[in-house]
């Protein structure tokens, strides 16, 4: 036995003393990392913990209650689709934690003179966490790839200051805010931050209060996305901060029927009815999208929104074309704001406000 699997089976037997067993791993391909199993009754986070970077942790069916860390970089954590899953614990999270105890399922975590690189979540389900199902704070490469997120409190797929994530083919559904939340910052006021081309594509995101939400951030990409059944579909939200918010591109996106009402909180009115909302956004574009059904009577109601930031921020400078948006009520096209240098041009569409749009 190679000198690093002994190591390892030592650190798998302490882990396994203190109640936290999981399987011996198993031999690593050539040229891949090892191996780690995880069964039923085992931990992931034990697992987790004796994996060291590059490794890959195989998390098989089964509930798993607990929510897991990830601070080593490159690794992989992959269970075997729906029938993963990960679920709070039962009782209450210890004190401390920043994971478990902030009520998030599975986080990756870094700091800001150590981020966490190369990270990959696939091929399970994390639900039922009072905050987040996957949350990830001072990342660069995350990939989340395949994983339902759903019933949770606020985000199903959330990070903040991350770089170049690429959050795929992901399904987030049924949680308290938005289904995928990239933002700078969640807990500063602060100009928006450059997430070094994150993409957010191919993923289904409905029945949250909003689908996708970028918030003070800028370049990226969110292309090829099917969102239905929510209070809003997309926000872009920036604010007074400089760099503003926005340079992203929102293309061939599937929007329809996001028709559920969603009160008003401390930061939003009520919302219902709204295809894609930019506020405080410039140099946006949004393209090529299928936008069509959104209908209400709140104040960002619409197929595709302009709207003047809360804090007072103008969209300034993006484009909308190219898009095919019907149906929308009480417009297609609403420019509600009085922004500069913003275009709408070659849309498929039957009513704008003001009239002349489409």
């Amino acid at each position: 036995m190679r000198k690093r699997h002994i190591t390892r089976l030592v650190s798998i037997t302490a882990a396994s003393a203190a109640g936290l067993a999981v399987a011996a791993p198993s031999a690593p391909a050539a040229g891949a990392g090892a191996g780690l199993v995880v069964s039923p009754g085992q931990s992931i986070q034990a697992a987790v913990d004796a994996a060291r970077p590059g490794d890959t942790v195989v998390v098989r069916p089964g509930t798993y209650r607990e929510s897991v860390r990830i601070s080593t970089p490159g690794l992989t954590l992959r269970g075997s689709g729906d029938g993963t899953v990960i679920m709070p614990a039962a009782g209450r999270a210890a004190s401390g934690d920043d994971c478990a105890g902030a009520g998030n399922g599975i986080c990756v975590l870094g700091t800001r003179d150590a981020t966490v690189d190369g990270v990959t979540i696939r091929s399970l389900r994390v639900t039922g966490f009072a905050r987040s199902g996957v949350w990830a704070s001072w990342t660069d490469r995350l990939a989340v790839r395949a994983v339902t997120a759903d019933a949770n409190g606020v985000w199903g797929i959330a990070q903040q200051r991350s770089t170049r994530s690429d959050i795929r083919d992901s399904t987030a559904r049924s949680n308290g805010d938005a289904g995928v939340f990239v933002a700078n910052s969640v807990d500063e006021e602060d100009g928006a931050t450059d997430t070094g081309g994150t993409r957010v594509r191919g993923n289904t995101l409905t029945d949250n209060r909003i689908g996708f939400t970028a918030r003070r951030v800028r370049n990226l990409s969110v292309r090829d996305n099917t969102v239905t059944a929510n209070c809003s579909g997309m926000f872009v939200v920036g604010d007074e901060g400089s760099p503003q918010a926005g340079e992203m591109s929102v293309r061939a996106n599937r929007i329809t029927g996001n028709n559920k009402f969603c009160a008003a909180t401390d930061r939003l009115p009520a919302i219902q009815g709204s295809g894609i909302v930019l506020t405080g956004a410039a140099a946006t574009e949004v393209r090529s999208n299928e936008i069509r059904d959104n209908a209400g009577d709140t104040p960002m109601s619409g197929g595709v929104v302009l709207f003047k930031s809360f804090v007072g921020a103008k969209n300034n400078d993006n484009t909308v074309s190219g898009n095919v948006v019907l149906g929308n009520r009480p417009a297609d096209l609403a420019d509600r704001d009085t922004g500069t240098g913003n275009r709408f041009t070659g849309n498929v569409c039957t009513t704008s406000a003001p009239a002349g749009m489409c």
